[in-house]
């Protein structure tokens, strides 16, 4: 059949070009994936992959942030086989390489690994080898509305205090208008309002555990690091505040509904898209507040892609071409020439903050940039602490201890409990959960 379309294709004047031979055998990866608009950019783009690798497949399993965190973990310490790549982030990776529970990645000889950003490099590695490569990465920002802060006669500080803030809130909520004065992280979970929790407790001066590993949740930086941020949303944020995550946030403020958000630096390319944000030519930054410190103050993630230590070989080295090609430089210009450089995937290659294009389209570049850099998981507290991590402590009891501690919290937003009451209970499960895993103090 093919010479007998190359001899009528050279008969009526034009020739066909050879057709790529069928590959004798099909990988098929599934890629475990959570739900944020990188990703499914990601899986959108995946076409062009497949059309250069004929010999694999990509299946998506795309989750909210829960159920993936909760499905990924489940799978790799069981070795129940189900994702030959799974998305986890800067907490998940050194953990389960020490485990044994993920493989090297060994990206190919073009790939530039020192060309990652180092904090970010450092956090998805372990003992200096890479185990999950990032998609991208971020930090936290506040993101405010010019227009809304000029015609209140306010001006936002480069680097603003929670004390400057709290006070902004309160003058620039008007729900009579469908502005609220704030808004925050405020559904429950380690990752979800506990990120932005612990990076107030951070800068408060506080800690999860002090150094012989006792849980430090009733000190007077977590009191006042919690009861403002409870007070921040019951007074100046959303009336639903308590079940909130990022991507509700996100269209919040894309919406014209938070006068401020600090929230995560990769919505920066979001909210100043015409096509996206109706607030778009209005949104101004800053680096994330301060208190009594700097330290710790914004915090430091990626989402990258990681490969299970129970997937065979065959798929392994079919994994590795894939996250090769999706988080290499040639990605990052792929994808902005598909959404234009303000939606490059951020916060993981020096190269893409030293393109001309991607900063004259991303004016924030600098203050992402700054806290990336600025971000230490190694000395993110004011007193000396026993864990490393930002807004998380990486120790595997952590995931709990975090999310029982996030539903408290949330409880405290939703008004029924006091931040007392809340700080007691999540001081007890923290002590109870330090000791069920064998860190006695």
């Amino acid at each position: 059949m093919l010479s007998r379309t190359i001899a009528l294709s050279t008969m009526i004047g034009f020739a066909t070009p050879m057709l790529a031979p069928a590959p004798a055998k099909v990988t098929h990866l599934v890629v475990a994936t959570v739900d944020n608009a990188q990703m499914i950019e990601l899986e959108r783009l995946t076409r062009y992959f497949e059309q250069a690798n004929p010999d694999i497949r990509i299946s998506w399993v795309t989750l909210d942030e829960d159920t993936l965190r909760s499905s990924v973990s489940t799978d790799i310490s069981t070795q129940g086989g189900q994702y030959d790549i799974a998305t986890i982030g800067t907490y998940e990776t050194p953990l389960w390489a020490q485990r044994g529970w993920l493989v090297p990645i060994h990206p190919d000889a073009g790939y530039d690994t020192a060309d990652l950003l180092p904090a970010i490099r450092a956090s998805l590695s372990y003992r200096n080898e890479l185990y999950a490569a990032p998609i991208y990465g971020e930090s936290s920002m506040l993101m405010y509305r010019k227009d809304l802060l000029h015609k209140a006669g306010l001006s936002m500080p480069a680097r603003p205090t929670w004390k400057q803030v709290a006070a902004f809130a309160a003058r620039l909520d008007d729900p009579r208008h469908g502005v609220y004065g704030i808004c925050l992280r405020g559904k429950p979970g380690w990752g979800e309002n506990m990120t932005l929790v612990t990076t107030m407790v951070n800068t408060f001066g506080g800690q999860w555990f002090d150094m012989q590993w006792k849980p430090q949740l009733q000190t007077p930086a977590w009191r006042d690091a919690v009861g403002l941020y409870v007070d921040l949303l019951r007074h100046d944020g959303p009336p639903d505040a308590a079940t909130l995550g990022y991507n509700q946030n996100l269209a919040l403020f894309e919406q014209g509904r938070c006068a401020m958000w600090v929230g995560a630096t990769v919505a920066a390319g979001y909210v100043t898209d015409v096509n996206l944000s109706k607030v778009a030519s209005e949104v101004g930054f800053a680096q994330a507040p301060v208190a009594v410190t700097p330290k710790g103050s914004h915090w430091l993630w990626a989402w990258a892609l990681a490969i299970p230590a129970d997937t065979d070989a065959a798929h392994r080295a079919a994994a590795r071409r894939f996250i090769d090609w999706a988080t290499s430089r040639a990605y990052v210009k792929r994808v902005a020439s598909h959404d234009g450089w303000a939606l490059a995937p951020p916060g993981t290659r020096a190269s893409t903050y030293a393109n001309p294009a991607f900063r004259a389209a991303a004016p924030w570049a600098g203050v992402v940039l700054r806290a990336l850099d600025t971000a230490d998981p190694d000395d993110a507290t004011l007193h000396k602490a026993p864990y490393a991590g930002v807004q998380f402590a990486v120790i595997p009891s952590f995931r709990a201890i975090g999310d029982e501690v996030g539903r408290y919290v949330s409880e405290a937003v939703a008004g029924r409990l006091s931040v007392d009451q809340a700080l007691a209970r999540s001081q007890h499960a923290a002590e109870r959960d330090m000791m069920l895993a064998g860190r006695r103090q």
